[in-house]
């Protein structure tokens, strides 16, 4: 039977030839993962089942980087909970402050995710590991507690959408702009509980960073998980990380999608996303002029060296508007060192931005750029519901680095071209 390389990979690890979607099934995983909000919450439950030991302690990783450095009391207990765990369980994969960076930027640079794994983490954003042809997927505090215990998890096998990228991209267009863009069009209930397939030649060519930014947001237009078949580019990515051996999975040619989709590239220019959805999404020559306050450029979806080498290419020789607030966050200390080897920190600092430690904070209204009441943001980050970074009447709008860039610049809403 044809199938999907979402199908292929759960079948590999439910220990069947084959599955369909809809199947209830039981899977093995290989990583399970949890953040300072949601790690607390399973090993709570961890302790009261009575269990004696995880499942497998090179097979979890917990790293806090929602609310660190602990912004309070409360965060550091949350920490705290978290290492006292790790020291007990003797969890190999525990990260903090000099090792921890933004876990889905994280763990593949240390090659804790690889291709044909089924990976699981308590955090929604979980499906950038998609990217790299793993079928990975956000899940609740109580299913990291089960497969701790167990080492596996039960799902429903979902059905995929195959989303086909033709063309050429334009300047300034990233995968940050074709994930919005496909947002915009299917809107952020498109995919309910569906496998996006990225393909195409557009794909093939796309940097490794930038398709983990297209995964990352697969779960914006409500999808299970987002997912690329592995190529070279994977593999040249995988093997001078990856901590154990690993299968890549394709999927067939006649496999069955639910839906398919083709877009012609070449028309889309850099997308803005307007309040309060990431489908609300606008090409930039049709913003109009919106000032903003404030511009972040970082998080799980665009803080790796590639994003903060564009941003930098655009500020170099430009300072920051005055009145406006612009806060880099490099999502890895080896990011945060590449940046510092290759100059790029001292471009951002002399265009007056602050350089922030690794964190996922502004992101999430958490700390380090909280918005006041009824200012505005452009942001790299994936979401920008109401209050998500800060007062109920602050708006956040979603671009690339280049575009927020160029904004905190112009002290609006801007192009790069604009410069």
């Amino acid at each position: 039977m044809p199938q999907s390389i979402a199908e292929k990979i759960l079948a590999a690890h439910a220990s069947q030839d084959t599955v369909v979607p809809g199947e209830l099934i039981n899977v093995r995983i290989d990583m399970a993962l949890a953040n300072d909000i949601t790690a607390p919450i399973a090993i709570d439950l961890f302790e009261k089942s009575g269990v004696e030991s995880v499942f497998d302690p090179e097979r979890i990783a917990l790293v806090p980087d929602h609310f660190v450095p602990n912004k309070d009391i409360q965060s550091a207990m949350q920490v705290q909970t978290m290492r006292t765990f790790a020291k007990k369980y003797h969890i190999k994969h525990f990260f903090e402050l000099g090792e921890m960076g933004i876990e889905h930027a994280l763990l593949p640079e240390q090659g804790l995710v690889l291709p044909g794994e089924v990976v699981i983490g308590a955090d929604s954003h979980t499906c950038t590991y998609g990217a790299l042809g793993a079928f990975a997927t956000g899940v609740g505090s109580t299913d990291i507690a089960a497969a701790m215990i167990t080492g596996e998890v039960w799902f429903k096998v979902p059905e995929s959408i195959k989303l086909t990228y033709r063309g050429q991209l334009g300047k300034w267009v990233t995968g940050k702009d074709l994930i919005l863009y496909t947002i915009g069009d299917i809107g952020v209930d498109g995919a309910t509980y569906k496998v996006m397939e990225f393909t195409g030649d557009v794909i093939s060519h796309l940097p490794v960073a930038d398709r983990m930014t297209m995964a990352n947001m697969a779960v914006e237009a409500g999808a299970k998980c987002g997912m690329i078949s592995p190529d070279e580019a994977t593999l040249d990515y995988i093997r001078p990380r990856a901590k154990r051996p690993f299968e890549c999975y394709t999927s067939d040619p006649d496999a069955r999608y639910a839906e398919s989709k083709t877009y012609d590239v070449s028309g889309i220019e850099p997308q803005v996303a307007f309040p309060y959805l990431p489908e609300n999404t606008r090409g930039i020559s049709e913003v109009g002029t919106i000032p903003i306050q404030q511009a972040v450029i970082g998080s799980c979806t665009n803080g790796r060296i590639e994003d903060l080498r564009l941003a930098a290419s655009v500020l170099n020789g430009h300072t920051v508007d005055k009145d406006i607030r612009l806060i880099i966050v490099p999502a890895t200390p080896t990011v945060y060192r590449q940046a510092m080897a290759e100059g790029l920190l001292e471009v951002f600092l002399l265009a007056k931005a602050i350089v922030s430690p690794p964190t996922c904070g502004p992101c999430l209204g958490g700390f380090m750029g909280i918005l006041g009441p009824e200012e505005r943001a452009v942001a790299t980050t994936n979401r920008n519901f109401v209050g998500r970074m800060g007062h109920t009447s602050s708006e956040v709008y979603l671009a690339n680095p280049a575009v927020a860039a160029a904004s905190a610049i112009l002290g609006r809403i801007g192009s790069p071209e604009e410069l």
